[in-house]
Order: C-alpha cells, then structure tokens, then sequence
C-alpha cells in the first residue's frame, strides 16, 4: 500500500473514531433523517450533527437531499459496501503491514551481514543477496560515471572482493558498465 492510499485510509478511520458519528450512521442505515431529527436522536446541538454530517459527507458515505429549508440526509449504502471492500477487504488489510514487513526483514539482513561498514560475506540466498546489493548500490550517485578502479576502490572498503560484488551489482541491474565504466541508473520516473 502506498503511502498515499495509507493517510487515506488513517483519515477515514480518524473520521469513523467518533461515537456521535458512529451513532449518526446508524441512524442513517434506518432511514433518512433530517438535522434536527438526529440532533434530538442524539441529544446535541444541530450545528454539532452538521458538522458530524459534513465530515462523513467528504467521506462520501452519508449523501443529502433539500427539500424546501429542510436537508434530509441518508447512508450511502452502495459506498459503504465498497468501502468495505476497498479497505476492510483481507488482502487490504494485510498491505497494511507490507513496507514494514519489508523493510523490518531488510534492516535484520543488514545486521547479520555487516559488521559495521564491513560484508562479513557475500550471502549465498539470492533475496539476502538482493537486500546487500541494494545497500551496496547507494554508494553509488545515479548517473555519475565511475572507472572500474574507483568502483573497486569503494567496494573494498566493504569486502575483500570486490570483483565478485562489482559484477553481482551489474548483473542486478545496480550498476551499469560500458568499456571499463559504470555508473548507477537513474531512477524510473514511475517509480515509488
């Protein structure tokens, strides 16, 4: 889940967080019911309910119709059910802990291959690899060029063999060469 998709999904369960407006669901899931016929409901000042109503609205979970002076608001069922889908489905609520999951396992891969700044050794597991290569790839400016011997130069400073990691970096697609020269890709601009 991107973080866009997340601060959307924080915002409407801030939104939600609310018994008054729980309460005002509810209600609404009855029936339609005006201002002043919730505000009584639920003993509170109408601009109070109006105020409930409005946030829910920019949810686009409660829709309303005039009729004269008189705003008479109903569930929107139809969003709800995809709200459910769309954010409460299973699948959506295990992206939830994507990046973290990722992130948690890479941070512990780090830890067990580096001494400091220092490889202990170049993983055999082809996804521990991966995590070192892209470590190791940030050494790197995107798009500065670099000759073999200063590639080497910065890789030693992380393991003996500097040759093995320099031709694992390429071959991820890390690091690009061309007659001696390498350099890191610029990054795609679709790209998260």
């Amino acid at each position: 889940m991107s973080e866009a998709q997340l601060q959307r999904v924080l915002r409407l369960f801030k939104s939600l967080a609310n018994a008054s407006r729980l309460r005002v669901l509810g209600i609404l899931a009855t029936g339609e019911r005006s201002v002043d016929e919730l505000a009584a409901l639920l003993d509170l000042r109408p601009p109070t309910v109006s105020h409930h109503l409005a946030l829910l609205r920019e949810l686009g979970l409660v829709s309303m119709r005039a009729e004269g002076n008189v705003h008479f608001y109903r569930l929107d069922e139809d969003a709800l059910r995809a709200l459910s889908r769309d954010v409460l489905g299973p699948e959506r609520v295990a992206s939830f802990a994507d990046t973290v999951e990722a992130e948690a396992w890479e941070r512990k891969v780090l830890r067990d291959f580096f001494e400091g700044e220092r490889l202990k050794e170049i993983p055999a597991s082809r996804n521990k690899r991966a995590v070192i290569l892209k470590r190791l790839a940030h050494e790197f400016h995107p798009g500065t060029r670099y000759r073999e011997t200063d590639v080497n130069d910065v890789l030693k400073r992380h393991h003996a063999d500097p040759a093995t990691l320099r031709r694992e970096l390429v071959g991820a697609g890390l690091l690009e060469r061309a007659q001696s020269v390498y350099w890191r890709p610029l990054p795609h601009p679709d790209a998260d």
